[in-house]
């Protein structure tokens, strides 16, 4: 069976527009010092060689479920939402020190391994972390970019701007308060709800969503429809990447198994066992959490506290009571041809996947 993602040959045609887009841009940039090529490396490495091309998927889907009518220039807009992730990912890492991303260096380890390599002076972390801010920061100038020359007509591009715009706040916001929960050692579920949902869930499902919407001119009654279906299977997303960020196979996710452990995420899987645990495990889950030293019998022994506690029954029971209302949703939205079923399949992508 033909992954959602491959609808309409999607995926091709998205990677297609990207690596337009990026050949351009690195010739911009080579123009300014051939030492760029650097920059334009890893931003094609790590734009074009990952990624599931989710979020241009629901935006697209979104935009044909509208009635808008099949366009590479439309192609090329929703792309530009790939550019937008590779941002939030190249600064989620840094900020988490992460080492990996995808199986790979994370962006900053690659640049503090490029300062190692060539024998520069000053300090190779400090390099590192300095390259992935601006890489980050480029990547979203950029997604704007794509976004405005991407040959959409400039009425619908007017409509589609607020959505583009309120979407990249959001997820900067959810980032700050991301890390701010982690300080502030808040380990409510309301909390972790929060920040499920404007770090990741919003800017994943529910505004690519209205961004193709828009694009098409859809009535404010799909709209409605749409953020009732988008906002609960954004957030049931969001809940399975906790899932795999405590429970995955590092040969699946690309990262190491436990990672978000170590960098202390107050996830909803964390605050249900959180909640759930006597006084003495709840310390030893609070002790542990956020120990950049954790070892494997450390990170099993936290498995074994969030299993035990039934936060990961209950974090797959949410999981599913959110994907059933936003299908409930889809099925009463007026929602045209092909697009609602594939939609549906989507859903399942996003909440079933090992990835």
């Amino acid at each position: 069976m033909t992954s959602p993602l491959e609808r309409a040959g999607l995926r091709p045609r998205v990677d297609k527009a990207l690596a337009a887009f990026l050949t351009t841009q690195r010739s911009r940039l080579l123009a300014i010092d051939e030492v760029l090529a650097d920059i334009a490396d890893a931003l094609d490495d790590f734009v074009l060689l990952g990624g599931k091309r989710l979020r241009p998927a629901f935006a697209y889907w979104g935009y044909r479920g509208a009635g808008g009518s099949d366009s590479e220039q439309v192609v090329a807009a929703v792309a530009a939402l790939e550019l937008v992730q590779a941002s939030a990912l190249i600064h989620d890492d840094l900020m988490d020190r992460s080492d990996t991303r995808r199986g790979e260096p994370a962006m900053h380890r690659r640049f503090a391994a490029r300062h190692a390599a060539a024998g520069w002076g000053g300090s190779g972390e400090a390099f590192g972390d300095s390259a992935a801010v601006l890489l980050g920061d480029l990547a979203l100038v950029w997604s704007d970019e794509l976004l405005h020359t991407s040959g959409v007509e400039p009425a619908d591009l007017a409509r589609a701007r607020p959505v583009f715009d309120e979407m990249r706040t959001e997820v900067t916001a959810g980032q700050y308060l991301d890390v701010l929960t982690v300080v502030t050692d808040d380990m409510s579920t309301a909390r972790a709800s929060k920040v499920a949902r404007y770090k990741s869930a919003k800017y994943t499902v529910e505004r690519p969503l209205l961004l193709g919407a828009t694009l098409a001119g859809a009535p404010a009654s799909l709209l409605r429809a749409y953020s009732a279906y988008g906002l609960p299977l954004g957030e049931a997303f969001q809940l399975r990447d906790d899932v795999l960020g405590v429970f995955g196979d590092p040969t699946q996710t690309g990262k190491p198994a436990g990672d978000d452990l170590r960098e202390g995420k107050r996830t909803y899987l964390v605050a249900a066992a959180h909640a759930a645990l006597g006084a003495d495990e709840r310390a030893e889950l609070t002790t542990r959490l956020g120990d950049p030293a954790l070892d494997d019998a450390g990170i099993e022994r936290l498995r074994a506290l969030i299993r035990d506690s039934g936060a990961l029954a209950r974090t797959e029971e949410r999981i599913t009571e959110l994907t059933t209302t936003a299908l409930g949703a889809l099925g009463a939205a007026e929602v045209e041809g092909e697009a609602r079923g594939v939609l549906l399949e989507l859903a399942h992508a996003a909440t079933r996947r090992q990835v």
